[in-house]
């Protein structure tokens, strides 16, 4: 179980953004060809790889998936990446399970697959690797993903996360420009920038769904302080927990975008720049996992189902493509003061519990 430190050790000093993993691919890519999996490295064109275990005897395809990307940070005014969501730890737990399960001859019927995906955070590192098939052939799919310390404590797991929907929406309002002392003569993207965010915080859904809609970005500069700026632009990120609520919330911000800077004059652009779906797992994986937690862990270790408010691109392979079961458990890390932090760190010790459930549940299925 060292060996899964070893892997973090390494994979956590050479944190790398999205379809820029090249450094974590080639060791992850390494390490699977010494275990003596197949492996496909530049998967559909990407860093992506897909390595297979065949047992050569009839039985289902399971694939586990890990993500390898790290974030991007501006720390002391200098743009940089750092794995400040765990991924480095789940590459690292599923590429030890994976030579763990070889060397121990584990899987006696049907095909191991494993997944190391790029881009997650920039929501379509699973979509690139639907698109080259890299599920097409998948019977069931698992995920994981480290928690935060209030979700979930060390020594604990949760058998099924269900993440929410998650859009970001770009919209570049246009007016025209005119000098501020003349401001009749031009439209102010600016105020109209503004009465679409005051818009969109307007917006209702029923109370008892799960949902919100905030601006988490605005830009307008005319270069200089007395024009009227012609352009500004507004980044608004979307939640909710189902994906048809996902749906209406998505047409009532566009109408409220649309319409209010109408009210100025002024025109709109809007573009989907991250969409993520909502959580699509199946109850038999769920059941899985959650007896691979009680068999490592013991009963008083499993919690119950959670629901969360952040999103996450593996939902797009059950989405994408229904006939995959889909399961997605959640680590007991002690994971402070919280994902996406730049400061982010959580207890290394439980890594090798991670192994140790993903080869529960893959002795379960193909053993």
């Amino acid at each position: 179980m060292l060996k899964v430190l070893e892997h973090y050790a390494y994979l956590h000093e050479i944190p790398e953004l999205g379809f820029q993993e090249f450094k974590t691919s080639a060791y992850i890519s390494q390490q699977l060809k010494a275990a003596g999996y197949r492996v496909t490295d530049n998967f559909n064109g990407t860093t992506g790889i897909v390595a297979v275990l065949d047992s050569g005897v009839p039985g289902p395809t399971l694939a586990l998936r890990a993500d390898m990307d790290a974030l991007g940070h501006i720390i002391n005014g200098e743009a940089c990446a750092r794995h400040t969501c765990g991924h480095d730890g789940h590459s690292s737990v599923v590429l030890t399970a994976a030579q763990e399960l070889m060397a121990e001859k584990a899987v006696k019927k049907g095909r191991l697959k494993l997944i190391f995906q790029p881009a997650e955070e920039l929501g379509t590192g699973a979509l690139a690797m639907i698109a080259g098939g890299a599920v097409d052939d998948v019977d069931m799919i698992l995920g994981f993903h480290v928690r935060p310390a209030e979700e979930c404590a060390v020594g604990t797991a949760i058998p099924a996360v269900r993440y929410s929907a998650c859009l970001t929406i770009e919209v570049t309002v246009r007016g025209q420009t005119a000098h501020a002392a003349r401001p009749h003569l031009g439209i102010n993207a600016l105020d109209a920038a503004v009465s679409a965010v005051q818009a969109v915080n307007a917006i209702h859904l029923p109370p008892g769904k799960s949902w919100s809609a905030k601006a988490t970005r605005f830009l307008c500069d005319a270069g200089v302080t007395n024009s009227v700026p012609d352009e500004a632009r507004v980044i608004f990120d979307l939640r909710a927990a189902e994906n048809e609520d996902m749906t209406l919330l998505q047409s009532r911000v566009e109408r409220a975008v649309l319409q209010s800077v109408a009210a100025f004059g002024a025109t709109a652009e809007i573009e989907i720049v991250k969409s993520m779906p909502a959580a699509e797992i199946d109850d038999e994986m769920t059941t899985l996992i959650a007896g691979a937690i009680t068999e490592v862990l013991g009963e008083e270790a499993l919690m119950s189902v959670r629901s969360t408010p952040g999103s996450e691109d593996f939902f797009h392979y059950p989405v994408q493509r229904p006939q995959v079961k889909a399961g997605f458990w959640g680590l007991g890390s002690g994971l402070v003061p919280g994902l996406h932090h730049p400061d982010m760190r959580f207890d290394l010790n439980s890594l090798p519990v991670g192994v140790k459930i993903f080869k529960a549940c893959v002795n379960k299925v193909l053993g």
